[in-house]
């Protein structure tokens, strides 16, 4: 007999999805138009779209600069593999399908603690026969537990630079757990030349918007933190910033003009380790 927690009203969940508990790859799914995602998640998905309007497309400036950095690490820094943590419910193109596209032989290993996340990379992170796109049940509260996931050190070769990307995922850890250290903890694992991908959300655009988002995230029981310019650039340490460095996330190397960089309110940026 299902459990409570995989049924509510008509919807199931695979086992081990809790549908009393909003999640953010989920609320994240039902943003860019997805149906992996259920009435609690839609719910505070809502609740944060009539803070920020724009919610959806700031969610869909982030997908478009995870297919730039993946496109030009391969491109320009000559990466070939990656390490995608908080990956989410799979979205086409992935990660792994932009890197094939400039290297037929390029190796993604994703990272996710939501069982439904599981579900979909198994039927949707399908690598080209050349290189290779793993999936790793793990959190980044616990990063010595991803370094050490045997999927990982099969897939990826630590003496060859990592593209190493935590996309919209820095938000859900408080302050008090540290999440600097969580992160300095995996680009000390790093080899040379590997770079890292951030992108987090700010207040610094639009406060008052922003901080109505977060309290309509916070009273449905999740972590949501906005950071500033310079709490987010203390997550790359010492690494180097490419061009154009530390900038909304519209800006970073956008494909064609931006007329309003600021309209999604995300600093993103890439830095390389020496």
């Amino acid at each position: 007999m299902l459990g409570e927690d995989w049924v509510v009203g008509n919807e199931v969940a695979p086992p081990g999805v809790n549908i009393n508990v909003p999640h953010s790859a989920r609320i994240y799914d039902y943003w860019l138009g997805g149906k992996d995602n259920f009435a609690v998640d839609r719910a505070v998905g809502e609740a944060m779209i009539k803070a920020i309007p724009g919610m959806r497309y700031m969610a869909g400036e982030n997908r478009k600069f995870v297919h730039r950095v993946a496109r030009d690490l391969v491109a320009e820094q000559g990466i070939k593999q990656f390490l995608d943590i908080g990956t989410g419910i799979p979205t086409r193109p992935n990660l792994h399908e932009i890197a094939q596209r400039v290297d037929r032989s390029a190796r993604v290993v994703y990272v996710d603690n939501d069982p439904i996340v599981l579900v979909h990379a198994r039927a949707l992170m399908i690598s080209t026969p050349a290189g290779r796109s793993e999936y790793v049940s793990a959190d980044l509260r616990d990063p010595q537990s991803i370094l050490d996931e045997p999927t990982l050190k099969d897939t990826l070769a630590f003496d060859e630079p990592i593209g190493l990307t935590l996309i919209a995922i820095l938000m859900l850890l408080a302050d008090a757990e540290d999440p600097w250290a969580m992160v300095e903890a995996l680009r000390d694992r790093m080899p040379s030349g590997s770079c890292l991908a951030i992108t987090h959300p700010t207040a610094d655009f639009a406060p008052d918007e922003v901080n109505q988002a977060v309290s309509a995230a916070t009273s449905a029981g999740m972590t949501l933190v906005a950071r500033s310019h310079d709490a987010v650039r203390r997550f790359f340490g010492d690494w180097e910033l490419l061009e154009p460095g530390l900038v909304p996330v519209s800006s970073w190397r956008p494909d064609s003009a931006v007329d309003n960089p600021e309209a999604a309110y995300y600093w993103a940026g890439v830095a390389r380790k020496p």
